[in-house]
């Protein structure tokens, strides 16, 4: 699929302006209808990735760009703009952000637990080691635009 194209004929049924940006076209990994899901129903309006998994020229994400997020199929079902970036210590990602995530219980511990595992693993793919205490996060926040 071409993902461009799909958020040009987007720009133009939805108003958005014509040089807003596509980011991005991603899923979200092996839980990737799950999540993409709860991003529909607006439940969750925020995720986290490893800052220290970034490639050296790889650009971090952008306030204001215009992500796809895609099913396990690679197929378009969200069009999402990003209103927030941050980047944290692990060990002080809040209950706020744990709650937008929109996971499980919806409660920092239980974003921990399911995101201590994921970046192990992660980090492991990468050759790397992840440590929870000099680890740092990018904090994305963002609003569903469209259901596709």
């Amino acid at each position: 699929m071409d993902y461009q194209k799909l958020f040009e004929e987007l720009k133009m049924r939805l108003g958005l302006a014509p040089d807003d940006k596509l980011q991005a076209a991603y899923q979200y990994g092996v839980q990737a209808n799950e999540l993409a899901r709860l991003v529909v129903k607006k439940i969750k309006t925020a995720t986290t990735s490893a800052y220290d998994l970034y490639e050296k020229d790889e650009p971090l994400p952008q306030v204001g760009a215009y992500d796809l997020i895609l099913d396990s199929r690679d197929w378009p079902v969200a069009l999402i703009q990003v209103d927030q970036v941050q980047i944290v210590p692990y060990l002080e990602v809040d209950e706020e952000h744990a709650f937008r995530e929109g996971e499980g219980a919806r409660t920092l511990s239980y974003w921990r637990k399911a995101h201590d595992a994921f970046f192990k693993e992660d980090y492991a793919l990468a050759g790397k080691v992840f440590d929870p205490q000099t680890a740092k996060m990018v904090l994305e926040k963002f609003h569903l635009v469209a259901v596709i």
